[in-house]
C-alpha cells in the first residue's frame, strides 16, 4: 500500500501505517462528502481511532437523520469512484491562515492559533477539498477500499463543555471488503448483546430526557437484579470486617477543597448549589465523607485496620456523547470502601483486596483481564498532587506489594488517581474494549489533608494509610456487564424472574395455582401466567423475552400424573419431575449462587 507524507514523499506503509492511514483518509473523503452535501459546513478535527474515525462538523441548526447519513456514505463513493490524487502542501503560517479563512473554516483557524509558532502548516487536497493536517494519507481516493458510517453523537469543540457542541460522524474503514464485512459480524453481535437493547426488552431500566440525560431508573426487574448484586457484595464484606455506612449524595465546597477534589476533579462534578449562605455539589465519590467518619472519634492502633463500606450514590458530570446506559450515566452506585490502615498493615490488606476481587472473579467467571499499576504523569503539574516524595513512597509501596503477590501485571503513566496510585483491574468484555471494573488505590494524601490520626504503640500521633478499594466497581456497569456477558440470561439466583409457571389454555388452574403458591412461600420470584394463549408463544416470550431460567408447564397430564413438566432456558430441554424435586434443585441453586 502506497501512502504519501506531507512533504510529497510516497512510499510503501508499514504494518503499523495501514490501518492509520486508511481511517484518516476515510475521515478527508468523509469531510469531502460532507462540503458537497451541507456546503456551509463548518469542520473541525477528523482524525482516525483505534476502531475507525470520525469528523466532528458544525452543520448550523442541520439535526442529521439516519438518511443524511446514507447520503454522506453514497457521496463518499463517488468521490472514491473519480479517484481524485490526494496531494500535499506546505504554507507559511499566515498564508495558511489566509486559505482557511477564504474557506470559510474558523475552527481551523482557531486550531492554527493553538499550534507553536515554529510548527509547520500542511496540508492534503482532494479535488476541490483541503484538509489541514500531517498525514500521511493513501495516494488516491480509490485506494479506500471498504469503509462504512456507522452513527452520529455530540462532541464539545476541543472537547469543552464551554464550547458549541458540533455533530461527531464516526466511521469504520478496512484494507479490504472481507475485513470489514467480519467487522460488521461483530458489530451485530454487539447489537445483540447490548445491555441497553436488552434492558429494554428485559424491562431492567429505562431513561428519559425529560429526568435527564445520563440518569437511568432502574425498574422492579433490574432493581431486583441490583439489589441481589448489593446483599451478594456486602455479604462478603461482612464476613471480612467490613463495617457498612450511609452518606449524603452532597457535601459542601469546602469538604471538597479540603481534600483536593475542588482543584482537581472540579470539571466532572456537578455545578456547585448555594443555600443559606452555604455553598453544596453533588458527590463524584465518597471518600471525604469517608475520611470524616474516620475523624469522628479517636484511635488507637489496635482499632486499626478499620475497613468502612457503603454502596454510595454518586454523581459525575460525563460528556453526552460518552454516556452509554447503566455503563457510564451521570449517577451510579460505587460499590465503595476505605480502609484505614497501618503502614505495617499495607501489603496484608492489600493482598486481602486482591483475593476478594479473584474470589468475585471466580464466582461470576470472569477470567479475561489484565491487571495495571496506573501511575502518576510526573510531567502533568495539574492533574496530581504535587508532593514528589510522597508518590515515590506511595508507588514504590504498592509495587513492592504486587511484586511480593507475584501479580502479572503492566505499568501505565498517568492513569493514576490525582491523591495517589492504583491497582487497576481491566476485563475484556465480549463486546467493545476493555475497561476497569475494580480498584485498589494506596493514599498518603487525603489522610494527612484530612489531619487524621492515630495512637501508636509508643504513645505518639500517627498519620494512617488509607485504602480505596471497588470490587464490583458501580454496581450500574457491573450489571450491564453482565448482561453482556449472558445475553440478559442471568444466573437463577440473579434472574428478576427465577420461574414461570404456564398453564395450558382450558386447563383446571388450581394445581398450577398450588405450585406458584408453594413456590412463593419459598421466596422465589416466581410468575404465573395464566393467560389463555397457546403454550408456544408462552414458552417464547419466558425463554427469549424475559430469559426465564425455567418454565414449569402444567396441563391435562400433569395433573393427572401429579407431576411438572420443567423447560430449561439454557438446555431448551423438558424434564418431568416432582413439585418438590424441582423445588429442591431450585433452592439449592440459589442459596449456592450457581
Amino acid at each position: 500500500m502506497k501512502i504519501i507524507y506531507k512533504d510529497g514523499t510516497v512510499a510503501e506503509a508499514t504494518a503499523e501505517q495501514e490501518s492509520q492511514v486508511i481511517r484518516h483518509t476515510a475521515a478527508h473523503i468523509m469531510a469531502q462528502a460532507i462540503s458537497r452535501l451541507y456546503p456551509d459546513a463548518d469542520f473541525g478535527y477528523g482524525p482516525a481511532t483505534e476502531k475507525g474515525f470520525y469528523y466532528d462538523v458544525d452543520l448550523g441548526d442541520k439535526k442529521l437523520t439516519d438518511e443524511d447519513l446514507a447520503a454522506i456514505e453514497k457521496e463518499m463513493k463517488k468521490i472514491v469512484k473519480e479517484n481524485l490524487p490526494i496531494k500535499p502542501f506546505i504554507l507559511p503560517r499566515e498564508e495558511a491562515i489566509k486559505l482557511m479563512e477564504e474557506r470559510h473554516e474558523k475552527y481551523k483557524v482557531e486550531h492554527i492559533g493553538d499550534l507553536d509558532p515554529d510548527e509547520e502548516i500542511s496540508f492534503y487536497k482532494q479535488g476541490d477539498y483541503i484538509d489541514m493536517c500531517t498525514g500521511p494519507h493513501l495516494c488516491y481516493t480509490k485506494a479506500l477500499k471498504a469503509f462504512k458510517i456507522t452513527q452520529q453523537s455530540g462532541a464539545y469543540w476541543k472537547n469543552d463543555k464551554k464550547n458549541k457542541m458540533l455533530t461527531r460522524i464516526n466511521g469504520i474503514a478496512f484494507k479490504s471488503q472481507e475485513e470489514l464485512e467480519e467487522h460488521l459480524k461483530l458489530m451485530e453481535e454487539a447489537e445483540r448483546r447490548d445491555h441497553r437493547r436488552i434492558g429494554k426488552d428485559m424491562s431492567l431500566f429505562m431513561t428519559d430526557d425529560l429526568i435527564g440525560k445520563g440518569l437511568p431508573m432502574f425498574l422492579p426487574n433490574g432493581y431486583t437484579v441490583w439489589q441481589e448484586l448489593e446483599n451478594y457484595i456486602k455479604e462478603k464484606e461482612r464476613f471480612l470486617g467490613y463495617k457498612h455506612v450511609m452518606t449524603p449524595c452532597v457535601g459542601t465546597v469546602d469538604l471538597y477543597k479540603t481534600s483536593g477534589h475542588w482543584d482537581h476533579y472540579k470539571e466532572n462534578m456537578f455545578p456547585a448549589m448555594e443555600v443559606e449562605d452555604e455553598c453544596f455539589v453533588l458527590r463524584p465519590m465518597n471518600c471525604p465523607h469517608h475520611m470524616m467518619i474516620y475523624a469522628n472519634r479517636p484511635h488507637s492502633y489496635r482499632d486499626l485496620p478499620i475497613r468502612i463500606g457503603e454502596i454510595a450514590h454518586d454523581f459525575r458530570f460525563e460528556q453526552s456523547g460518552t454516556l452509554k446506559g447503566i455503563e457510564r450515566g451521570r449517577h451510579f452506585c460505587q460499590n465503595d470502601a476505605h480502609l484505614f490502615v497501618t503502614p505495617e498493615q499495607i501489603k496484608s490488606e492489600v493482598s486481602a483486596v486482591v483475593d476478594l476481587i479473584f474470589d468475585v472473579y471466580k464466582d461470576f467467571g470472569i477470567t479475561d483481564y489484565r491487571c495495571v499499576l496506573s501511575l502518576r504523569d510526573p510531567e502533568d503539574k495539574v492533574k496530581y498532587h504535587q508532593d514528589d516524595e510522597m508518590w515515590n513512597h506511595a508507588e514504590n509501596a504498592l509495587r513492592e506489594v504486587l511484586n511480593d503477590l507475584h501479580i502479572d501485571y503492566t505499568e501505565e503513566i498517568g492513569e493514576a488517581a490525582f491523591y495517589g496510585p492504583k491497582l487497576d483491574v481491566n476485563v475484556k468484555p465480549a463486546i467493545g474494549g476493555e475497561y476497569t471494573l475494580s480498584t485498589c488505590q494506596l493514599d498518603f494524601c487525603l489522610p494527612a489533608k484530612f489531619n487524621l490520626k492515630y495512637i501508636d504503640k509508643d504513645g505518639s500521633e500517627k498519620t494512617p494509610v488509607v485504602l480505596h478499594r471497588a470490587i464490583l466497581g458501580s454496581l450500574d456497569r457491573f450489571m450491564a456487564y453482565l448482561i453482556e456477558e449472558t445475553k440478559g440470561k442471568f444466573p437463577v439466583w440473579l434472574a428478576p424472574t427465577q420461574v414461570k409457571v404456564l398453564t395450558l389454555p382450558g386447563t383446571d388452574e388450581s394445581f398450577a395455582e398450588s405450585i406458584y403458591n408453594d413456590l412463593l412461600k419459598e421466596d422465589v420470584r416466581v410468575v404465573l401466567d395464566n393467560r389463555n394463549e397457546k403454550i408456544g408463544y408462552k414458552i417464547r416470550e419466558a425463554r427469549q423475552v424475559d430469559r426465564v431460567p425455567y418454565m414449569i408447564i402444567v396441563g391435562a397430564k400433569e395433573i393427572e400424573e401429579g407431576v411438572i413438566s420443567v423447560r430449561d432456558r439454557d438446555t431448551d430441554e423438558t424434564t418431568s419431575m416432582s413439585v418438590l424435586a424441582f423445588k429442591e434443585k431450585l433452592l439449592k441453586q440459589i442459596k449456592d449462587r450457581k
